[in-house]
């Protein structure tokens, strides 16, 4: 019986993104024929080219992609549980690829060090990400952990969560991160708030909170340059 999906042997040579990879390299590729690399097959009535570039339309770009559900990838006509857990695989990885740099290495000497190492990691995502990173007493970077996902506020964020994390790891201090999906990096009032609250605690614990970094798109704002802490 005759398949009814149509593989990328079936479509024309233009656009057959696994030749045309082979050829020029990754970096040549649009985003849609990366993507279709990684779905592999269309439907029966659409290349996985073509099935790419309507996922990347329904999303909004690759950058809403990004931090789509499996439930919100399935609605998309064509994209299966099968697929959809491909590319959140493939997403994974690459965060995953942007944390790899961070180990013992990674010296922390001013604000910009933060930014460079966490701005690809949460410039793309749609929710806000409260990420603490964990330092010695050599400000070198032995560990980070997201607590939180959503609005940020001290209800989400609390200073027991953040110290608990930050003793497990036998830290010295440590450096709150978080992006604002806007793409503005000014602190809200919230922030601010939730900062205070953090040196605080961290002031009785014995744990100093050195910063906390606000992460826009390409840009970043420090709370303690800022003054704020």
């Amino acid at each position: 019986m005759e398949s009814h999906n149509l593989t990328l042997r079936d479509v024309p040579n233009e656009e057959r993104p696994r030749e045309r990879m082979m050829q020029v390299g990754a970096q040549a590729l649009s985003n849609a024929e990366l993507l279709a690399i990684l779905l592999r097959t269309g439907t029966y009535q659409e290349s996985a080219v073509h099935l790419a570039q309507r996922m990347l339309s329904h999303s909004g770009g690759l950058r809403s992609l990004v931090d789509m559900s499996l439930e919100q990838l399935t609605e998309i006509k064509g994209i299966g549980s099968a697929k959809g857990l491909q590319i959140q695989a493939s997403i994974e990885l690459g965060r995953r690829l942007a944390r790899s740099v961070m180990n013992e290495t990674v010296m922390v000497r001013s604000p910009k060090d933060v930014a460079d190492l966490m701005m690809e990691e949460l410039r793309y995502l749609q929710k806000e990400h409260f990420v603490c990173l964990f330092l010695n007493t050599k400000n070198h970077v032995v560990g980070q952990e997201t607590l939180s996902m959503g609005s940020l506020n001290a209800a989400i964020v609390h200073p027991r969560e953040v110290f608990r994390a930050a003793i497990k790891r036998s830290s010295a201090s440590i450096i709150c991160v978080h992006n604002h999906p806007s793409g503005d990096p000014t602190p809200s009032s919230e922030d601010i708030q939730l900062t205070q609250r953090l040196v605080e605690a961290g002031e009785i614990i014995g744990i100093e909170v050195l910063d906390h970094i606000v992460i826009g798109d390409q840009a970043f704002i420090s709370l303690k340059e800022q003054g704020l802490m």
